[in-house]
């Protein structure tokens, strides 16, 4: 019965310490984490993550206090990991240019977000004619261009050709929801 108290306050003793080095952890800084994870596991933490950081130690500290996996417990999470195709990063081609693709067929520009969604993308041309004249438009990232001239709504062209107050998308036909691809040429 001696020995038995004896094993339990041990383990009380055991489980107080362990608790006490988790609410430690709990008020360090990343760096002072980063310091203890290199103590711990005796290898660097790439990891910057404070949180991640606190989880990974915490399960260090019961793991070497209480017992880690068992001997069974590793060898199957090893059989797992070998038939897996684990991968640490994204492959490159993820988030980068496809080597499939080909060059000729594929195009890469730049698409400015605060664009009217009724406007064909920057570079495009509005076309329209008026009393016999012909108006080109070219649109531009900051605005339009109409004979070497910068404005900056297509109203203000559409009062200058006709002289009067015009909408603009109205009169280069843009005021529909197909971006103006019944004008662009």
């Amino acid at each position: 019965m001696d020995t038995r108290l004896t094993a339990l306050r041990k383990e009380k003793v055991v489980e107080t310490t362990m608790q006490k080095q988790i609410d430690d952890l709990a008020r360090m800084t990343v760096g002072q984490l980063k310091q203890k994870h290199l103590e711990v596991f005796g290898e660097e933490s790439r990891s910057n993550h404070k949180q991640f950081l606190f989880r990974r130690i915490a399960w260090r500290i019961q793991a070497l206090a209480e017992g880690g996996l068992s001997e069974r417990a590793r060898r199957r999470a090893l059989e797992i990991a070998n038939d897996a195709d684990l991968r640490i990063r994204a492959p490159k081609t993820m988030f980068g240019q496809d080597r499939g693709l080909v060059p000729r067929l594929t195009r890469t520009c730049n698409v400015a977000g605060n664009l009217d969604s009724r406007l064909p993308p920057c570079g495009s041309y509005l076309e329209r004619e008026y009393k016999g004249q012909r108006i080109i438009v070219k649109v531009l990232v900051g605005g339009f261009e109409f004979e070497g001239r910068i404005y900056r709504s297509l109203s203000a062209i559409a009062t200058e050709v006709t002289g009067t107050k015009w909408n603009g998308f109205l009169f280069f036909g843009c005021a529909s929801n197909n971006g103006g691809a019944d004008e662009k040429r």
